[in-house]
């Protein structure tokens, strides 16, 4: 198997868009060669933690309301190609994704991983709900085969809290600077949200030079 770390943030929409197309890509290719694991990378590690309005967050991101939109129909128009449809309106705050990142180092431990992470994207973006609240992400955990209860009193202290802030901290020391980020074989790098097309393409050559 060849690794593949995504480093990506659950309310990143590229991060979604970029998820929807590998995913497309990886069914067409059942045989794929990949074995896949999710890193932290906060977009906001700054978000304080009980997260912030929207509406808000996107006027000072984007330096105001008209360019917030413009950015935002240029992702809604990528998101619908990949048949991704969005009720913006819907999402009412942007949390602090630390404890979010927490469950995925979790799942990842017990095999039950890249279910967490099509949950939380899905909570977010299709269902409204707040990742940055621990019952939803106990939820989201329960839903996925995990113990609810045990991460819930993982949440409620400090564990891995460090541990997740030093990974997105040395990806960061690494020269990332956006996600979704993707790395192959602990070598190459795959940045952004990447057409279904050239996941196919890179799945085909790496499985002909695995059989050289």
């Amino acid at each position: 198997m060849i690794k593949l770390d995504i480093l990506s943030d659950p309310i990143c929409p590229w991060c979604l868009i970029g998820k929807r197309r590998l995913d497309a890509a990886l069914a067409e290719r059942p045989g794929h060669p990949f074995s896949i694991e999710y890193h932290p990378f906060q977009l906001n590690p700054d978000m304080p933690p009980e997260g912030m309005d929207r509406k808000d967050y996107l006027e000072t991101k984007f330096g105001g309301k008209a360019r917030a939109a413009e950015v935002y129909a240029r992702i809604d128009e990528a998101a619908q190609e990949s048949g991704i449809e969005i009720d913006w309106g819907r999402i009412p705050r942007v949390p602090n994704t630390l404890d979010a990142h927490r469950l995925i180092h979790w799942a990842g431990i017990e095999g039950r991983q890249l279910p967490v992470v099509s949950a939380l994207f899905d909570a977010y973006f299709l269902e409204s709900r707040d990742i940055g609240d621990r019952d939803v992400l106990a939820d989201i955990a329960d839903g996925a085969g995990l113990d609810a209860a045990m991460i819930h009193r993982l949440l409620e202290g400090d564990a891995e809290r460090a541990e997740v802030a030093a990974r997105d901290a040395h990806a960061r020391e690494r020269g990332v600077t956006g996600v979704p980020t993707h790395i192959i074989a602990e070598q190459h790098v795959v940045p952004g949200a990447q057409p279904t097309d050239l996941w196919l393409r890179l799945i085909d050559e790496i499985t002909e030079q695995l059989a050289q």
